[in-house]
């Protein structure tokens, strides 16, 4: 467990991240042990969240998850906008008196 020495000058990606472990002389395989973790879980890190393993490689490399994935940080809980935050109204289905002339 030590911070980096040369961290990229132009990000973290898949590559240098599994070139900094190795450097370090850790395998994948024994982080996942060590967190008592499945080392699918590991492998499928590069392809898609898995915050459990992004935290223990962000705690191995000394290095903060959101520096190592700037794509999956902030955590977004979902894709959809809130109406809250768009400025619509909370609700679309507002209770509206009903036309009388029209239903008649």
């Amino acid at each position: 467990m030590a911070k980096p020495e040369h961290p990229p000058s132009n990000g973290w990606d898949r590559h240098s991240i599994l070139a900094e472990i190795r450097r370090q002389k850790m395998p994948i395989s024994f982080l996942a042990q060590q967190a008592d973790m499945s080392p699918n879980a590991f492998s499928h890190v590069w392809t898609r969240v898995t915050r459990a393993a992004e935290e223990v490689i962000s705690d191995f490399l000394e290095t903060p998850a959101k520096e190592l994935w700037p794509d999956r940080y902030p955590i977004q809980s979902s894709y959809f906008g809130s109406s809250k935050s768009a400025g619509l109204s909370a609700s679309q289905k507002q209770h509206k008196p009903t036309d009388n002339a029209v239903a008649a």
